[in-house]
């Protein structure tokens, strides 16, 4: 049979759920999924940032973006997303676990609020977000089309910080594993399974290790150290997320992709 290559990268008409969209790095995916013409639904907690990204990006993409705020946090807003998006549609081609948190503190004065809160937003919530969502990523997935998971990790899962940011370290190290877990269980559901480990990414949680400044001094900082030369751009990210959506990433199953610029593949 001839290969077919036409629309290999096509996420068109696909509908898909990123949280934390409404800044950073959810938003740099939710941007690109809108401008390769899926439909996209954008959460996090702040009702009126995900509103404002939501119709910003619609202006900018055109499409549908679709904001539910929801604070990940507990399981309660679990739930609630879980039901919003299955009041809506009737399956979930993609969805992207992005939403997550950060502490930084010192090993000896560490606090447990510091390790629960990153551990419930970063890990627990992924998993259950990811079970409460099992029956519409089911409805979407067919064998030749799978329903695709994309969990956010980090570099940080892979590699020591240069902060102390202990718990953010080990709860992407969990989510990278967790991938796994998952991949295991749901591909012969029809529902594929990556991670993606970004690295340097111009946003403001990177910048909060810098007393939250962010400008291209900052930037460049990092950028100068990276063998790239540079931090991650949008295309850059979106433009993983959209090959593992498509076609071409069809045959791609627990993985776990570094989006760093060559920091952890030349080290």
């Amino acid at each position: 049979m001839r290969p077919n290559f036409e629309d290999i990268f096509s996420v068109t008409g696909k509908t898909v759920l990123v949280t934390g969209g409404s800044r950073g790095i959810g938003e740099m995916i939710a941007a690109g999924f809108l401008a390769a013409d899926a439909k996209v639904y954008i959460s996090s907690r702040n009702e009126s940032a995900c509103a404002e990204t939501a119709s910003r990006l619609e202006e900018t993409y055109g499409g549908e973006c679709i904001p539910i705020p929801a604070d990940l946090s507990g399981l309660d807003g679990v739930r609630y997303l879980a039901a919003e998006m299955a009041e809506r549609e009737s399956g979930l081609d993609i969805l992207v676990n992005n939403a997550g948190a950060s502490w930084g503190g010192s090993i000896d004065e560490f606090p447990e609020a510091g390790w629960d809160k990153v551990m419930n937003v970063n890990v627990k919530s992924v998993f259950f977000l990811i079970q409460r969502l099992l029956p519409l990523l089911r409805a979407a997935g067919t064998e030749h089309d799978p329903a695709r998971i994309i969990n956010i990790g980090s570099v940080d899962g892979l590699k020591s910080s240069r902060f102390d940011v202990f718990s953010y370290g080990a709860s992407k190290a969990a989510v990278h594993h967790l991938t796994r877990f998952l991949a295991a269980h749901l591909t012969r559901e029809h529902i594929n399974c990556n991670a993606i480990a970004p690295g340097a990414y111009p946003t403001k949680m990177l910048a909060s290790g810098f007393g939250g400044r962010m400008d291209d001094t900052l930037w460049k900082t990092f950028g100068d150290a990276n063998p790239r030369g540079r931090v991650g751009t949008p295309e850059d990210i979106a433009g993983l997320a959209i090959f593992l959506s498509s076609r071409a990433g069809a045959y791609v199953v627990g993985e776990v992709i570094t989006s760093d610029g060559g920091v952890v593949g030349t080290s």
